[in-house]
């Protein structure tokens, strides 16, 4: 698939979609990007600056969602303008898929949450958009050929997967190695969600906890598996995020981990 701006596509490395939860800020984004974009620039590895414009699923009702939806979209079109970088976020109802698609979105997400829901899909895709679906962590993997289905169908060939872990009782993830390979049967590249599957959801404070720790951890054995591209949230202060803090990457772990996962990438691509 063609995605404008996407550089270093031909260094056989894994693909990046990386950046803070949520459009907190102009700063924040113009930070990141740029922060993220050197890094990938010097590993070769392709990138995708990635940020919800809103986030509509919280735990609680006084939860941060956003700046406001045009102004978050203006600030991803900013990103993407200035840095020339492709952009990756979230939409949650078929009428944002045509709004985020104005503001030059260059990969529309369909949260795991909302995976199966097949006006959303449809949307997206009659966009000509990239569409990236996120597997339910209710799902099996080899159920999300329909979700991909529904896009095919509605005239898009340009779609990708993202596991981001198997709910594991009521408070775990657990990510399956094995549907990183029952995935990609369905021609289409698979990415690996490495905080989001280390998220602990559904805590009785309503704030949703995580495992930093073993961010890496999940990277390593996801690139040992052969999964095509990484998702990582990555924030300056994961401590002060607006959302998701307790299993985003600190910015400034983010290059000495993207180096050795780089280095990990060559070898299997030895075998």
């Amino acid at each position: 698939m063609n995605i404008s701006y996407l550089k270093h596509t031909d260094s056989n490395s894994f693909f990046l979609l990386a950046g803070p939860c949520v459009v907190e800020s102009e700063e924040l984004c113009m930070e990141v990007a740029e922060k993220v974009k050197a890094i990938t620039d010097k590993l070769e590895i392709p990138y995708v600056f990635k940020a919800s414009y809103r986030k509509a699923n919280r735990s609680r009702i006084d939860s941060f969602t956003g700046v406001g939806d045009e102004k978050a979209l203006g600030i991803l079109k900013k990103v993407r303008e200035t840095f020339q970088l492709p952009i990756v976020t979230d939409i949650h109802n078929p009428e944002e898929a045509a709004l985020a698609a104005s503001y030059d979105v260059d990969i529309l997400q369909i949260p795991a949450f909302l995976a199966r829901q097949t006006d959303l899909l449809v949307a997206a895709a009659k966009t000509g958009k990239v569409v990236n679906i996120k597997k339910g962590q209710f799902m099996a993997p080899e159920s999300m050929r329909f979700t991909i289905d529904k896009v095919r169908d509605s005239g898009n060939e340009n779609v990708m997967l993202t596991d981001r872990g198997t709910m594991f009782g009521y408070y775990d993830l657990i990510v399956d190695y094995r549907g990183i390979a029952e995935m990609q049967k369905n021609s289409c590249p698979v990415i690996l969600d490495i905080t989001h599957s280390l998220q602990q959801p559904n805590q009785s404070s309503g704030v949703t906890g995580g495992k930093p720790e073993l961010i890496e951890t999940i990277a390593r054995a996801g690139i040992a598996v052969g999964c095509d591209g990484l998702f990582v949230e990555t924030h300056p202060n994961p401590a002060c995020a607006k959302s998701d803090g307790a299993n985003m990457l600190a910015l400034d772990k983010l290059e000495e981990m993207l180096a050795r996962l780089v280095t990990l990438r060559k070898v299997v691509n030895s075998f």
